[in-house]
């Protein structure tokens, strides 16, 4: 079974799903770590597109395999700046859903490689 690109949860109201949306993204590797005004109004926009959360969520995760698991002598990549750089994988995902298992290991995988990091850099992983 794909991740759902069916309508969002009709119980979740947009300040909730815009809460959820930029908890999300702030949490997400390979980005600022904050939300800017431009990112809410995103947020609005997928809402009013009626963007599933589990779609998002999806393209969030996707995006940073792809960043993160690039070769070795690639160049560096800037970090993401603005919500508006997971639109593109938003709608790929909304037009080739993934299976759940696919997104599972990919966060499994980013999870992997963010305690492998930590750890080389002498973080404690547990609070």
């Amino acid at each position: 079974m794909a991740v759902s690109n069916t309508v969002q949860d009709p119980r979740m109201n947009q300040q909730q799903y815009v809460r959820l949306v930029l908890d999300c993204y702030r949490r997400t590797p390979e980005t600022v770590g904050h939300v800017r005004p431009a990112d809410r109004r995103m947020a609005i926009e997928l809402y009013k597109r009626r963007i599933p959360l589990s779609v998002v969520k999806a393209a969030l995760i996707l995006a940073t395999a792809r960043r993160m698991f690039r070769p070795p002598e690639s160049a560096p990549l800037a970090t993401v700046r603005s919500m508006h750089y997971f639109v593109p994988v938003i709608d790929e995902i909304l037009n080739k859903p993934l299976h759940p298992d696919y997104v599972q290991y990919l966060r499994s995988k980013i999870d992997k490689q963010l305690d492998r990091q930590r750890g080389e850099a002498g973080y404690n992983s547990t609070p």
